[in-house]
């Protein structure tokens, strides 16, 4: 299968810097999966699992959260907010997170802007639970 070059950065650094088969992962409009050749392209990311398919067909997969993606010239560059590959996700952690944000959510006087807030946490934690390697 014909590949492509992948760069992630993220702010921790690069994460991944070579030849892939595809990357799906979720933008602001939906899951998007990029491929060899794919069009001129950017997007802003949205939060889900990443799926990256290397150049020998093995797959790993990732936490994304927000950032942009941009394919120019057979060469894409993910820049995230957040990349964690799910075989170094702290489950336990995300976890708790999980457990902070539901206990939070459950008070009746919660103001907009804390279930917003607690709402997202949760989205992130489930992300991240959801991505881990199990």
């Amino acid at each position: 299968m014909a590949t492509f070059r992948l760069q992630v950065v993220s702010m921790d650094g690069l994460e991944y810097d070579g030849q892939v088969q595809r990357i799906k992962l979720r933008t602001i409009h939906g899951d998007l999966a990029i491929l060899a050749r794919h069009m001129n392209y950017v997007t802003a990311i949205g939060m889900g699992t990443a799926t990256v398919v290397f150049e020998d067909g093995t797959e790993r997969k990732a936490a994304c959260i927000g950032g942009m993606l941009s394919m120019m010239n057979n060469h894409c560059r993910v820049i995230p907010t957040t990349w964690e590959w799910g075989d170094e996700i702290d489950v336990k952690r995300a976890m708790e997170a999980k457990k902070r944000a539901e206990e939070i959510l459950q008070e009746s006087n919660l103001e907009m802007q804390a279930r917003v807030n607690a709402e997202a946490k949760l989205y992130r934690a489930l992300v991240r639970i959801g991505s881990a390697k199990k």
